[in-house]
C-alpha cells in the first residue's frame, strides 16, 4: 500500500498511468504524515519517506531521501526480501 498527501483524483490517475498493482491511499489532511513525523511546518510538502511496516504494525525500516527515488525502492525491497 502507498500513502500520499495528494488528493484521490491524482492518485487514481497515477495508478492508471503506472499500473502499480497495489492500493494508494490519500492522506490529504496529512494525519498519517504527522503521525510518522514526515509533515513539514506550514504549507511545505511532506518529506519524501518510505516505511516498511510489518503485519504487527512494527516499523521494520525507514528511508528518507528527497532526491533518490531508487533508494526508497531498493532499500524497501531489500528489507522485504530478507524478512522471515
Amino acid at each position: 500500500m502507498g500513502v500520499s498527501a495528494d488528493p484521490v483524483g491524482l492518485l487514481q490517475d497515477f495508478d492508471e498511468e503506472n499500473e502499480l498493482g497495489f492500493k494508494l491511499l490519500s492522506d490529504a489532511n496529512k494525519t498519517a504524515a504527522k503521525a510518522y513525523g514526515v509533515k513539514r511546518m506550514g504549507p511545505l510538502p511532506t518529506k519524501r519517506a518510505t516505511f516498511v511496516i510489518d503485519t504487527d504494525r512494527t516499523v521494520m525500516h525507514y528511508t528518507a531521501s528527497e532526491t533518490s527515488m531508487d533508494k526508497h525502492a531498493d532499500e524497501a525491497l531489500e528489507v522485504l526480501r530478507n524478512a522471515n
